[in-house]
């Protein structure tokens, strides 16, 4: 068995350790005995997911999430057809963001990949700190989140609600996206080595699209379990300050 990752555009998309998420998907199937190939596509590269099992669409500044928006406008039609096909896609921060419609800063527009009925505008000071949510998957999903963005969802679902930190629009109620097999967030730091199951569960999705028998075998998580627990308790317990956000 095999799993195909493609990272996108890491030469400009690589904030917050997107990498991490990246060595942690290889690791969980070289672990399991599944064979990986990770691609890099940087920007001057032709995109062809033919073969992909997993995507990471990572983290960028505004300008970088310009230019990478136009790379990503060029090739829309390939990425849509392979979401809608059940696709595996994680999508972090700026990336989250170009998955929309637009990306609204000051005066300026950043077009986005219109993919989801969604957009994102620039808030009052940014949305820093701690994050837990109740995922949809029946677990939580834990992090930091710091982001100047304000992403407004119209008809999508959101990947969890939140328990402790700032989520999409500040308000604290909502965080990500959930389409299919396509998951957005604003979390990171990365995201993965500290939610394994979240990686588990993205892994399974992409092996079930070639077979839909396949099953994971169970590992060790307990060291990650606990470090997940005090981080809940320590957020549960905190005084929520809000300097940043406009009432």
């Amino acid at each position: 068995m095999s799993y195909n990752i493609i990272h996108l555009y890491p030469d400009l998309l690589n904030l917050y350790g997107d990498r991490g998420n990246i060595e942690v998907m290889k690791k969980r199937c070289q672990w399991r005995g599944i064979d990986v190939t990770v691609t890099y596509v940087n920007s001057n590269d032709t995109l062809n997911l033919e073969n992909a099992d997993f995507i990471l669409i990572g983290g960028g500044s505004d300008r970088e999430q310009a230019i990478v928006c136009s790379k990503l406008l060029e090739n829309k039609t390939i990425i849509k057809n392979y979401i809608e096909d059940n696709g595996v896609l994680l999508a972090v921060c700026g990336g989250y963001q170009l998955l929309g419609e637009s990306y609204i800063l000051g005066d300026q527009t950043i077009p986005g990949l219109g993919l989801f009925d969604f957009k994102t505008i620039q808030g009052k000071g940014r949305c820093i700190g701690n994050v837990v949510i109740d995922s949809l998957f029946g677990f939580q999903i834990v992090g930091f989140e710091n982001h100047g963005g304000r992403t407004l969802l119209t008809n999508q679902t959101p990947l969890g609600k939140v328990v402790s930190g700032y989520g999409n629009d500040g308000k604290g109620e909502y965080e990500g996206l959930s389409y299919k097999n396509v998951v957005a967030t604003y979390i990171h730091g990365p995201l993965l080595p500290k939610n394994p199951q979240l990686a588990d569960h993205l892994i399974l999705k992409g092996l079930q699209r070639k077979d839909a028998s396949a099953v994971l075998k169970p590992l060790d998580d307990s060291m990650e379990a606990k470090a997940a627990s005090i981080m809940i308790e320590r957020s549960m317990h905190e005084k929520k300050e809000n300097p940043y956000i406009q009432s």
